[in-house]
């Protein structure tokens, strides 16, 4: 059966959902995007989801659908996909106001789509045992803080990742732990929680979000501040978080254990912590 995608204003087969060769999506990765996780046949924090689409579309000067629109065909896409837990992507870019020209537009409709698929199963050897991370130097753009579909060295990263044979890729700019090419980065040192601060080098994650609030309601210290590599080798717990990848620990950087090489007391209780905040 053919997927269901939510485009400009109305639900379409896959197939029918097509934009031009020159929308500047494809053209200049003019476009932002979000996904959203629904358990049990209901979102997960999809405002906070929502609001930072606002943030990112302000960022770079792009027009929006209203926000209940793209509430309403995200609902739309998942009700009639039939799922009970899925990934919920969308997508809007500048779309095709003429011929190709760097200058941005005078007038744009924006192009927008949704859609709504399953959700692969996390693989139950790295929750429960860990994943490896690789590191690699940070040379995107400083304006990390807006969801640009402009990810082709993210890309690259995971990719050098699975080519070594580890699961994520870790990004350092000037010496120090930034993020993960598709997730938010965390250590732990002495039972204290650090991950780098808000900014425009980081994507302020939800899931990291939740996991901070998480932090605190657990009693665990917290530190936004920027972890040096060095550290980042020495730390007892290493950990990323995610929309898909929710709370996964990395027992190994760079080939180098983290702390004993299996996941530690604080991941294990945050991690436990938030499958219980998307049960409920």
């Amino acid at each position: 059966m053919s997927e269901t995608v939510y485009f400009n204003g109305a639900y379409v087969p896959y197939e029918q959902a097509v934009v031009s060769v020159e929308d500047r999506g494809m053209l200049f990765a003019d476009g932002i995007y979000e996904v959203v996780r629904a358990y049990g046949g209901r979102f997960f924090h999809i405002e906070g989801h929502l609001e930072r689409l606002v943030t990112s579309a302000a960022e770079i000067r792009l027009p929006l659908p209203s926000l209940d629109e793209l509430r309403a065909a995200m609902a739309g896409v998942f009700e009639r996909s039939g799922l009970r837990d899925a990934s919920v992507y969308v997508q809007v870019t500048r779309g095709h106001p003429g011929p190709r020209a760097h200058a941005l537009p005078v007038r744009a409709t924006p192009t927008c789509f949704a859609v709504a698929r399953p959700v692969p199963a996390p693989d139950p050897m790295h929750v429960a045992h860990g994943a490896a991370a690789v590191t690699i130097p940070d040379r995107r753009w400083h304006m990390c803080h807006v969801k640009s579909v402009g990810l082709l060295l993210n890309s690259l990263a995971k990719q050098a990742a699975l080519d070594a044979g580890a699961q994520e890729a870790l990004f350092v700019r000037d010496g120090v732990l930034t993020e993960g090419s598709a997730t938010n980065a965390f250590s732990v040192t002495n039972g204290t929680l650090r991950t780098h601060p808000d900014g425009p080098h980081i994507l302020p994650g939800i899931t990291r979000q939740v996991v901070l609030e998480l932090a605190e309601r657990l009693g665990i210290s917290v530190r936004q501040q920027a972890v040096p590599l060095a550290d980042l080798y020495a730390a007892d717990e290493v950990f990323v978080s995610g929309t898909n990848s929710e709370v996964l620990p990395i027992v190994s950087v760079d080939g180098r254990a983290v702390g004993a090489g299996h996941p530690g007391p604080v991941t294990r209780r945050l991690a436990e912590a938030f499958r219980d905040a998307t049960r409920a």
